[in-house]
């Protein structure tokens, strides 16, 4: 079995920061966690890639062809429908190359795959639910990691636009799906005590907030209030803090999309052989003073 992250969010979110953080806590606590740029406009990011969309199609190859004619949205979807289309090159980098052809796809990888920021590929294009489930036909176990800037969610309104955005993902994509605040390190004090509430929401009190402080608010004040019943009453979303300097929330966010994708459920369990003491092993652990040294 292997596993798969879907690294999901709006332009400017940290994904890619997500993604090398990921990387780097994974040398540190002595586990490979790999990470796939499948974003064609990417110009800089902190991690080494193991696939580079751009080596496969670049978004200027899109931009720039006399026939397409395509602007940067347009051909951020043109570029992913070219890597569905051409699935086969993306399995063959997976799998170490052509050379793996014939087989058996490699087990316990861990990839994380590096999204595009347009927001469009995952709440109703089919783009991202297509790769999906090649990723599954793949033998992927796959999470959706939707992020979401903290510096933006600031007031009721953008935390009912971002939820709503947030469930249309879910929806679209039909994964196992964890929701997250980043850049929680960027926010000041005041901003910090603030973004507690949007943690654990009052949806309802949240919309109270900002119904009259417009004429569209006063007017779509019941639709508001009705979907904000719903996000509250089936706990449809729910956001998880992240602060990128904290290795605990780094380790606390990794385990619970583990669990998502039940990473290492199914590996076997190391135990070792018990092997009787010595006669000299016995005498030593009798004597208390030789845990402590020779000052004891």
């Amino acid at each position: 079995m292997r596993y798969a992250q879907l690294v999901l969010g709006p332009a400017g979110s940290g994904k890619s920061t997500y993604c090398a953080t990921m990387q780097r806590h994974g040398v540190d606590t002595n586990r490979t966690i790999e990470v796939v740029n499948l974003d064609p406009a990417a110009e800089h990011f902190d991690y080494q890639p193991l696939v580079d969309i751009r080596d496969l199609i670049h978004l200027d190859d899109a931009m720039s062809d006399e026939e397409l004619h395509f602007g940067p949205n347009g051909g951020l979807v043109f570029c992913l429908e070219h890597l569905i289309e051409n699935s086969e090159w993306l399995r063959d980098q997976l799998c170490g190359g052509s050379d793996n052809e014939g087989l058996e796809d490699p087990d316990d990888d861990y990839i994380i795959f590096d999204m595009p920021g347009q927001i469009e590929l995952y709440t109703h294009l089919d783009t991202g639910r297509q790769l999906a489930k090649l990723l599954e036909s793949w033998n992927f176990r796959v999470c959706s990691v939707f992020l979401l800037d903290s510096q933006f969610m600031v007031d009721g309104a953008k935390f009912l636009s971002g939820t709503m955005t947030a469930l249309s993902v879910m929806v679209n994509l039909e994964l196992p799906h964890v929701n997250i605040l980043n850049k929680m390190d960027l926010l000041n004090k005041a901003g910090k005590s603030q973004i507690e509430k949007y943690l654990e929401p009052d949806s309802m009190a949240l919309l109270s907030e900002t119904n009259d402080d417009s004429a569209w608010g006063r007017k779509y004040k019941k639709l508001s209030e009705a979907i904000g019943r719903i996000v509250e009453d089936f706990s449809l979303v729910k956001f998880f803090p992240l602060n990128i300097k904290n290795e605990e929330n780094i380790q606390d966010i990794l385990l619970m999309i583990d669990s998502a994708i039940q990473y290492g459920e199914d590996l076997d369990v190391r135990t070792k052989d018990f092997v009787e003491p010595d006669d000299e092993d016995v005498n030593y652990m009798e004597d208390p003073t030789n845990y402590f040294g020779d000052d004891a």
